[in-house]
């Protein structure tokens, strides 16, 4: 996302931040140059999240007042994130990179209010994410989760509330992909072990370092990596100080696959357009069905546990359809 000389992703233009203000006469907020829209965030050849304007395009619209193909996907900026829309998915980069993307009070406002609205957005069926920078998520912000624990009273009410970011990402009913593009640290791998599905490139590094700054893990970080990996990896990491770079933790279980840094967006991308290909109530309902069965115990349960939403798929338009149009090709080859 770096262009030329100006760099979004860290939001500022030669060391002034770009939100609301005006550079050489170019308004960066409300996007338009010398009369030209720039909705699309685009400017004379300078590309931002992906998209270009060389003839001075930008959503679709050119300098010359042209009409142009619109991108397939759009980005824009939200605070603390930025989001892009790739077909049925939703990219969302941190973008805190002087502070290594760490999770703060403001993030966890941007994160509720992005899953808000892919949430309620019928087009969106997965969400990716990454951090801006070289580092994915560095844990959270020492000031904020100092400020919930310094006394008992306050504790168990506030520390909740800072985990509520990557706890809104655990619990969504959208399809989400962790794109790990560097370090993840403490409350940074939180947010990862929330993801349904964990991408690493070369460069990640999986590290929990709770212990390590004299705290006990919290926002459930035990239990979520002993359900991805083995109860060794766990202790190793968690007690030991082991940190696994992207290849091991694919190795582990940690990830399903380990790619290159250039290819971990695309790649990550295409896991969930898989994802997103589904109906979303089907999605939705999958996704509480693989959650409530980390409680079973038993196969009679795990089979009850599967019947009601099973036969409730078995009423939506999308299995009709797909039994209508398999009727018709075995009709077709009598």
């Amino acid at each position: 996302m770096q262009v030329a000389w100006m760099s979004v992703a860290w939001m500022s233009v030669a060391g002034m931040s770009v939100a609301g203000m005006s550079v050489a006469g170019m308004s960066v907020a409300g996007m338009s140059v010398a009369g030209m829209s720039v909705a699309g965030m685009s400017v004379a050849g300078m590309s931002v999240a992906g998209m270009s304007a060389a003839g001075m395009s930008a959503a679709g619209m050119s300098a010359a007042g042209m009409q142009v193909a619109s991108e397939p996907w759009q980005a824009r900026a939200m605070s603390l994130l930025l989001t892009e829309r790739r077909g049925r998915v939703a990219v969302l980069t941190f973008n805190d990179p002087d502070r290594r993307n760490a999770i703060s009070n403001e993030m966890n406002v941007a994160l509720d209010s992005a899953f808000d609205e892919f949430e309620a957005d019928e087009g969106v069926g997965a969400v990716v994410l990454i951090g801006a920078g070289r580092a994915f998520c560095a844990g959270a912000v020492l000031d904020d989760l100092v400020g919930a624990g310094r006394s008992e009273a306050r504790s168990s009410d506030d520390l909740p509330s800072i985990y509520r970011g990557f706890l809104r990402v655990a619990h969504s009913p959208l399809a989400t992909v962790a794109a790990v593009n560097g370090a993840a640290v403490g409350a940074g791998m939180n947010m990862l072990l929330g993801c349904d599905l964990v991408v690493a490139g070369r460069s990640a590094r999986f590290d929990t370092r709770f212990l390590s700054i004299g705290l006990h893990p919290g926002g459930g970080h035990i239990w979520r990596l002993r359900h991805l990996t083995d109860l060794g990896t766990t202790r190793a990491m968690v007690l030991f100080k082991q940190v696994l770079d992207g290849e091991e933790a694919a190795r582990r279980g940690l990830a399903w696959e380990c790619v290159e840094d250039e290819a971990l967006l695309d790649a990550a991308v295409a896991y969930a357009e898989l994802a997103a290909s589904h109906p979303k109530e089907l999605l939705a309902s999958t996704k509480a069905t693989i959650a409530a069965g980390l409680a079973v115990t038993a196969s009679e349960e795990a089979v009850q546990l599967e019947i009601e939403p099973q036969i409730q798929s078995m009423r939506q338009p999308a299995f009709r359809e797909m039994i209508r149009s398999l009727k018709e090709r075995i009709s077709s080859k009598d």
